[in-house]
């Protein structure tokens, strides 16, 4: 599979290909910060398949977390593109929302984090539901 996509505003591109190694939901608190109160639509692609096509990224780590994960965006518009995780280094998390096509996503597999699901939330009951993290 290969897949193209970028940011709002065209000052980021980029690709992936491979096999997709993650197809999720996330209702983490952070995540909820980075969609203004929703829960986020991830697709994990190996790191050696990925690549920035045009211009750059900024990147931001808590530094109050214990494995905090790097998310990284547009400089420019603020577009949140991919996650980097310490704990998964062959794959890079991209946000489904900044892909091209995002109907190539599909479906997720799992839903995470829905000790953090805020009542608006709906939790899915077609797949796995996990309150921390798939495989934590």
């Amino acid at each position: 599979m290969k897949v193209t996509g970028g940011c709002y505003c065209g000052a980021v591109r980029y690709k992936a290909e491979g096999e997709p190694m993650m197809k999720a939901e996330c209702f983490c608190r952070e995540c909820q910060y980075i969609t203004g109160g929703g829960n986020l639509l991830v697709m994990a692609m190996p790191v050696e398949g990925f690549e920035l096509t045009k211009g750059a990224v900024k990147g931001f780590t808590r530094d109050d977390l214990e494995y905090a994960v790097t998310r990284e965006f547009c400089e420019n518009c603020g577009t949140h593109l991919f996650t980097r995780a310490p704990r998964f280094k062959e794959g890079v998390i991209i946000k489904v929302g900044s892909l091209d096509d995002p109907s190539v996503f599909g479906k997720a597999e799992s839903a995470n984090y829905a000790c953090d699901a805020q009542p608006y939330h709906r939790l899915p009951d077609d797949m796995p539901v996990n309150q921390k993290w798939m495989h934590s």
